[in-house]
This record gives structure tokens, C-alpha cells and sequence, in this order.
């Protein structure tokens, strides 16, 4: 595919360098000369030094021949007007980072498509339901939802008193045969490598493992494993981001008790006069001792949306600390990922890493409707919708000459998840949900177009 993006900050440059891994073809246009020689000198791309509003330079770029235009500017106007030039210079498809989530809200009622803009995404937007998930599945590491919670994912560390510890996952789906999950990836304590669970792949103590469950398996994994399902009720944010804030409406609006700490005076009365039901506090919440006299200790989560990584991390050690039940950190950096478990932070959030995936199904083959990338796992996610002509369509799936190192973790059909074992029966219409490593995943995507 012939890509082009406008935009050479952290998303677009972190696009730009994982679609560069796929091998496509990549054009990256910005006005900033030092991040484009950055670009350019660490990725396999080309590079144009320009306004991407101009249609000389998009005409440089041969936008015309594009299958896909990405503009993550940091300006949301720039980004709507780039992509509307795009679809009228020929691209065939666009896609516009904003800012303002009134848009997503209201795009069918708006009609961006007939402008030219064929999807919205917000990072900010993307973090904050990142978020909401995670305090939802409190018990888990890593949380995504497909259709609404018709199957989610939820990962987790196995402890010694998980009742399948040291089985297989063939004895431990005989030992527990009306269980509502599957696991799909498995990482072994102290190891980078990703493994596809078989029937005789054992669970060890430590294994970082993801599971596919389907309604009522997420609640029987916590019984399995040891545990405990944590209530969460009052939530403290540390910062008054676009984050900070559409997470502590969202949340309030959902009725959860939410103090927000935000050191700029000015920001902190905008937010107050916006947001009545949260308690918002002008004060510097990376002070410890600012976080006990706000009384971290009574709170059940608390999320660091800072501007900086580190402070974030920092803030939720110290709130673990106190006793505090879920931490979440916005991070900025990948290789913090890798940390997080082993210091004791549940869930960390990456915007650049949220937006790639949200644009990533866009370049996959086959109909795919949404993916995620594992944390710190070498695999993806992917949901397939199943099509007539789809190799898979009316298939069993013990059947499937399915590669070794992807696994079909659920479907849902009719708006109902269910756990697809080696009996099941694919059928159109039917969107499948597949965990694969990356270099497997172009033999995935042959059986879904």
C-alpha cells in the first residue's frame, strides 16, 4: 500500500515507523525540518519538508495514488482540511486525528464521509476509554472489548493458588469444562517470547497470560485464579490533561466518586466550572505529601495523566504504596511497557500506541473490523468479518489448515460472543476473533478475504 502521512510528531512518527516495519510505502510530510530528518534517518521512508495544506506538496507526495492518507497534526482543523484535499485529489481513503470529541459523536449526523473524511479518531478520546475499560476489568493487567463486551480480552500474572497452574490447557479445560474463556497468548516469566497456547502447552507460575472470555468468563477467571474482584468507587487523577479530563467526566457521569488534582490555577477553575460533580483541587499531586493530606489511602484507583512519563510512574508507586487497589500511568515511552508488572503498575496507557492500533485494521488484508496489540507480546489481536468467498466461511474449525502460531480465540454471532473450540462451525456473517504473531498474520488474513 502507498500511505501517506501528514503530521511527523509522536503518532505520526510512531505510525510511520511501524507501518515502515510492514514494508509500505510511506510518505511522511511536516513543516518541522529537525523531526523529518530524524524520520528520515531512522526509518526506511520518504520524507517531504512542506505544508501538507498545500496541494503542490500533496501533488509531490502523489496523493493521488495513495491508497490511504493519514493527517495527525497537532492541529485538528489542518487535519480535517488535508484530508478533504486528499479524497478530492484522488486518495482512496482518509483518515483525520481531532481533538474535539463532539466530532466522532455526531460524525453520521454531520456527514464527514461526504466531505471526504472517511474516519475520526482521537488518541485523548481512545486513552480515556482505555481507561474506563480498565477500571471496569479491575482485576486484570490489559483489557479490549469487541462488540461492546460481546467477547473481551483480559490478561493477567498466574500466581501459585491459579487452580490450572501447572496443568495443560487440555487437562484444565477437562477439569473446568463449562468455563466461559480461552487463553490465546501466553509470555513466560523472565522471557520476550510470545507463545500460541496448544492443548499441551502448560501453565506455570508467572506466565503473563491473555484470555478471549465471553459473558460471565471473566468473573469465573478471577474465582479460578485467586483473584480478588476489586469494587472500584473513588478514583484520583493526577492531571488536568484533555485526558485527565474526558476521563474524570466519563467516569463521573458513570458514578464514580472522582478528585481531580491539577497544579495550574487557571486550568483547574475551567475544569471545575465544567465538571460539577468532580472535586477538583489546585495543588501539585506529584507532592507526596499533597497526595496524603487528599487522602490517597481511601481511594480505590488512582490514574497519573501528566505530561510527563516518568512523574506518572512515580505518582502510582507511591500510590501503591498507600494501599491504593489499581494504578494506571499515561507513559509516552514503549520501552516503559516492558516495566510496568514488574514494579507494580497494572495498566499503563500510550496514546501513539492506541492510535496505531485504531488505524492499523485499515492496512490489514481481509475484512478487518478492529485489532490490538498485546502488550509486550510479539502478537496481535484482530476481529474478521467472515464473507462468502471467505476460505473460512462454512468451515470447522478443527478442519482449518489454520497456522500453528495463531489461534481463534471467539466469534460473535448476532451481537453474541461465544468461545469457539475445534467443533465450531464458521459461518458468514460471523466476526472472528483471532490472537497471531506478526509473522503469521498475512497467512491469517488469506482465509478471511
Amino acid at each position: 500500500m502507498k500511505i501517506i502521512i501528514a503530521g511527523a510528531g509522536e503518532v505520526g512518527f510512531h505510525l510511520a515507523k511501524l507501518l515502515s516495519y510492514e514494508s509500505q510505502e510511506i510518505t511522511l510530510i511536516d513543516t518541522d525540518k529537525e523531526s523529518l530528518a530524524y524520520a528520515d534517518t531512522h526509518l526506511d521512508i520518504k520524507v517531504i519538508k512542506g505544508d501538507a495544506t498545500s496541494i503542490a506538496i500533496l501533488k509531490e507526495a502523489r496523493v493521488e495514488l495513495s491508497d490511504l492518507f493519514i493527517a495527525v497534526t497537532a492541529s485538528e482543523t489542518t487535519n480535517i482540511t488535508v484530508c478533504v484535499l486528499a479524497k478530492q485529489l484522488g486518495s482512496k481513503q482518509t483518515i483525520a486525528r481531532i481533538t474535539n470529541t463532539e466530532f466522532i459523536n455526531h460524525k453520521d449526523e454531520v456527514g464527514f464521509t461526504k466531505f471526504g473524511i472517511d474516519e475520526l479518531i482521537s488518541p485523548e478520546s481512545l486513552a480515556a476509554s482505555e481507561i474506563e475499560l480498565s477500571l471496569k476489568q479491575s482485576s486484570f493487567n490489559d483489557t479490549y472489548e469487541f462488540e461492546e463486551g460481546a467477547l473481551t480480552m483480559v490478561g493477567l500474572t498466574l500466581s501459585s493458588t491459579a487452580s490450572f497452574v501447572g496443568k495443560t490447557v487440555k487437562e484444565a479445560a477437562k477439569i473446568f469444562p463449562e468455563i466461559h474463556f480461552v487463553p490465546i497468548a501466553i509470555q513466560r516469566f523472565g522471557t520476550q517470547y510470545t507463545i500460541i497456547p496448544r492443548g499441551d502447552t502448560e501453565f506455570k507460575r508467572g506466565d503473563n497470560v491473555v484470555f478471549i472470555t465471553s459473558e460471565g468468563g471473566a468473573e469465573e477467571l478471577c474465582r479460578l485464579t485467586g483473584k480478588a474482584n476489586k469494587e472500584i468507587k473513588n478514583v484520583m487523577i493526577l492531571g488536568g490533561s484533555q485526558i485527565g479530563y474526558k476521563s474524570a467526566r466519563d467516569l463521573s457521569d458513570k458514578g464514580f466518586n472522582v478528585k481531580l488534582l491539577e497544579k495550574n490555577r487557571e486550568r483547574a477553575f475551567d475544569i471545575a466550572d465544567d465538571l460539577p460533580n468532580v472535586l477538583v483541587i489546585q495543588s501539585d499531586g506529584r507532592n507526596v505529601d499533597i497526595l496524603e493530606e487528599e487522602n490517597i489511602s481511601d481511594m480505590d484507583a488512582f490514574i497519573a495523566v501528566g505530561e510527563n512519563s516518568e512523574t506518572n510512574i512515580m505518582s502510582c508507586l507511591v500510590a501503591k504504596s498507600k494501599g491504593v487497589k489499581k494504578s494506571i500511568a499515561l507513559v509516552e515511552n514503549m520501552d516503559y511497557f516492558e516495566l510496568s508488572h514488574s514494579v507494580g503498575i497494572e495498566t499503563l496507557i500510550n496514546k501513539k500506541l492506541l492510535a496505531a492500533n485504531n488505524i492499523f485494521r485499515y492496512i490489514r488484508k481481509g475484512e478487518v473490523v478492529a485489532m490490538t496489540k498485546l502488550s509486550n507480546m510479539n502478537a496481535e489481536l484482530l476481529e474478521f468479518e467472515v464473507k462468502p468467498s471467505s476460505v473460512i466461511c462454512n468451515k470447522v474449525i478443527r478442519d482449518i489448515d489454520f497456522p500453528r502460531s495463531a489461534i481463534i480465540g471467539g466469534v460473535i454471532r448476532n451481537g453474541i460472543g461465544m468461545i469457539a473450540l475445534g467443533s465450531f462451525k464458521i459461518q458468514e456473517g460471523d466476526r472472528v476473533v483471532v490472537c497471531s504473531l506478526l509473522q503469521s498474520i498475512k497467512g491469517v488474513e488469506k482465509f478471511f478475504r
